[in-house]
Order: C-alpha cells, then sequence, then structure tokens
C-alpha cells in the first residue's frame, strides 16, 4: 500500500472508523437493521434485520474487537433463527422485535445461504462453540438440499428470489450457487466436487471441453447459439434462455468461493477491468443492462422505474459489492490496484458526509436508495481486512 500517499490513507482510516461508527448506530438489540431509521427507510422496511444483508455485516461485526458489534454479530443470527421457517428456510428479513418474517414474492434463497456462510463465521471467530444454532443449520441445509438438482448439484430457482430480486434471473442462477459451494466447502457436504464441475460448465459453456451429462451439453449448446465467449461466467442457465448480461457479482463471488480456476479468475479480472466497471467508484453490478426491447425485460424491472438502464441492479453502482471486488483482487494478490479500489470504495461511502449511500446511477452517478446503509459499511470493513491480512477474513 505504500503507493498510496498519506491523504488517501488517511481517507481509508477515517472510512473504517465511520464504518464502525456506522455499524453500531444501526445495531439494536436484537440486530443490525439494514439501513438507518429515517421516514423513507422505516416506510421501505429497511429498518428490519435482513438475512442477506445481516449475514453480511454479522461477518465484519465478528473480528471488530468491538464487544457491541460482536454481540450484536450473535444477536442478527438468533433472531433470524428465532423466525426460520418450519420448512428450514430463513427469512428474506425480520422485524428486530420479533413480531413478523417475510419471505418475498418467489422466495428468497440467498438468505439461507448467507445465513449458513455467516455462522460458520461467527462458530470459527466469534464467542459460540461449534454446535451453536445446530438444529437450525441442519433444517436449513436440508430445505437447500431440497431444491438441489441430483445429477447437476446445482441449487434451482424462480426468477427474481436473489439479492437481484428484479432481475429475471432463473433456473440457475450464477450468484446463489457460487454461494451454494461456498455453503457445501465449509459444512462439509456431499457432492461439493459435482457441483464445481457442473458450475463450471453450465455457467461457462464456452470452454472446450465438453460436459459428460448429456443435458448439460444440450444446455450448453442453446447457451453458446450465436454467442461469443464474453470472459465471464453466464448469470443464469435456463431450458430455453441464459444471461448474457454481465453479473458482476456472481464473477466476483465465483472467484472470492474458489469456483474459478486461476486463468478464469484472471480472465474476469481483466473483463471486468476493461470495462471499467469500477470506474469512478466500485462497482457497477451489471456490464450491459437490459433495456425494455430485450427479450428478458419484465414489467416488474419498470416498476417504481426503479430497475431501468443503468439503475439498481441493473447496471447501477453498488459500493457494498464494491467490497466484494476489493476482497477478490486481494485473494488473487493483487495488491495494488486492491488497495486502489479500496480508495475509491472510501470516496463513494465519504460522499454527502459519509452517507454511505445504497447506489448510485451507473451513468450519472446520482445517488440513490437508502442512506446508512450498513452492508456497505461491512463489506469496507472487510476488505479493508483482507488486505490488512485480518485472521477473521469472510
Amino acid at each position: 500500500m505504500t503507493h498510496l500517499d498519506a491523504p488517501t490513507l488517511s481517507l481509508i482510516d477515517d472510512c473504517a472508523q465511520a464504518s464502525l461508527d456506522l455499524l453500531h448506530r444501526n445495531l439494536t438489540p436484537h440486530g443490525i437493521l439494514a439501513a438507518s431509521r429515517t421516514e423513507e427507510a422505516e416506510a421501505r422496511r429497511y429498518t428490519r434485520i435482513f438475512g442477506r444483508d445481516a449475514a453480511i455485516c454479522v461477518m465484519a461485526m465478528c473480528g471488530s474487537g468491538v464487544p457491541a458489534l460482536e454481540q450484536g454479530a450473535v444477536n442478527s443470527l438468533d433472531a433470524l433463527a428465532a423466525q426460520q421457517a418450519a420448512n428450514g428456510q430463513i427469512p428474506k428479513y425480520v422485524d428486530p422485535e420479533g413480531r413478523d418474517a417475510d419471505f418475498w414474492y418467489l422466495g428468497c434463497i440467498d438468505a439461507t445461504l448467507w445465513w449458513l456462510i455467516a455462522v460458520d463465521h461467527v462458530r470459527r471467530h466469534g464467542g459460540v462453540g461449534p454446535l451453536h444454532w445446530g438444529g437450525e443449520v441442519g433444517r436449513a441445509i436440508g430445505w437447500l438440499l431440497a431444491q438441489e438438482h441430483q445429477h447437476f448439484r446445482l441449487l434451482q430457482q424462480n426468477e427474481a428470489s436473489d439479492w437481484a430480486d428484479i432481475m429475471p434471473r432463473s433456473g440457475y442462477v450464477l450468484y446463489t450457487n457460487a454461494l451454494w459451494y461456498e455453503v457445501k466447502r465449509r459444512y462439509g457436504l456431499d457432492h461439493a466436487e459435482a457441483t464445481h464441475y457442473h458450475f463450471n460448465h453450465l455457467f461457462n459453456p464456452f470452454q472446450p471441453e465438453l460436459p459428460k451429462y448429456h443435458r448439460a451439453r444440450l444446455l450448453r449448446h442453446y447457451a453458446r447459439r450465436g454467442r461469443r465467449d464474453p470472459g465471464l461466467y453466464l448469470s443464469f442457465v435456463n431450458l430455453s434462455v441464459v444471461g448474457h448480461e454481465g453479473d458482476v457479482f456472481g464473477n466476483v463471488l465465483s472467484i472470492q468461493c474458489g469456483l474459478a480456476d486461476t486463468a478464469m479468475a484472471y480472465r474476469i479480472v481483466e473483463t471486468l477491468s476493461a470495462a471499467n466497471a469500477s470506474v469512478p467508484y466500485p462497482v457497477r453490478v451489471v456490464l450491459h443492462p437490459l433495456t425494455p426491447q430485450h427479450a428478458l425485460w419484465r414489467l416488474y424491472m419498470g416498476r417504481h422505474q426503479q430497475n431501468l438502464v443503468h439503475q439498481y441492479h441493473n447496471g447501477g453502482i453498488w459500493p457494498f459489492v464494491g467490497g466484494f471486488w476489493v476482497m477478490t483482487l486481494a485473494r488473487l494478490g493483487l495488491e495494488a490496484p486492491a488497495w486502489s479500489e479500496l480508495a475509491r470504495l472510501a470516496r463513494v461511502n465519504a460522499l454527502d458526509d459519509w452517507r454511505f449511500t445504497e447506489w448510485f446511477h451507473g451513468r450519472t452517478l446520482a445517488p440513490r436508495g437508502m442512506a446508512g446503509q450498513s452492508w456497505n459499511a461491512a463489506t469496507f470493513l472487510l476488505a479493508r481486512r483482507a488486505l490488512l491480512g485480518g485472521a477473521a477474513g469472510w
């Protein structure tokens, strides 16, 4: 990090402290809220403990050395576990007072995945034993296994049922299955090798090796038709359609979760860098946004004018994903660019007096969404921790 000047290093330190302060402010006795309490946040239910948001925050709070945050990590997982469905699913969000739980329109498959990853993290680095949440973990894994294809060993899902909840990804989804492999690795689940194998053949159909399974070969044929190798994994694969829009988060997680080999990992980084995905701020989450004329466009994408081109999940800039981008660069040993991207991340979080804005328009850079977004703070801390060589990573 010696290439950074003193003011930039100071900005990174300031962002780390501001991140800890924000997590502390957004903490309740029952767990971490998705965003700071404002009238708008209350109206949009951001003042809830979200499965995915809280789990990511838990990994930053656990290992922070701040007693309130360390306890808040456990409390957040407890609050979600308390509202776990009878079939094992972890909710999209729970009320901090424990009064209700929400499971979204078509499900929220990644809430359960993130919760399991966070549980493993706290078991390893927090003040709980290895059997804490044992029953809940068993039920959560059982629920996920019920959705695993018995040959591909990949999870199947409805469209719009993960973090990108107004994007038309369905069937086998890149982002979700990167997390599934991570869960399998952490918990020593069966068929992890098959998950790894089919992940790389389904989501990268342009490789020369043909998959062994005849149905995988047919899906590969459909995915390749009329397309050139984009240098990225496809965002999803379905029987009739596949995603070529360039899912940045899913591709970054494929590296972070150990699914991309060295050659593929560097190709992904080169493709994202060539597309200026992190310019001026990390990181735009789609390289080629879907237009209303695109075959995959859905009416719900235009609801509240929210998911139009270069907006929200359809090409907006999300600083929390920027944190994973920095972690991925660090994982690949690209320390100099990783520190530079961490500095950009500090700058975007600092805008409007450390607003920690949820997302920005991918072209105009207009700030959008909620202020005081907890996972912005969390992934900044995780990224900085990764570059400093902290033991409690993610």
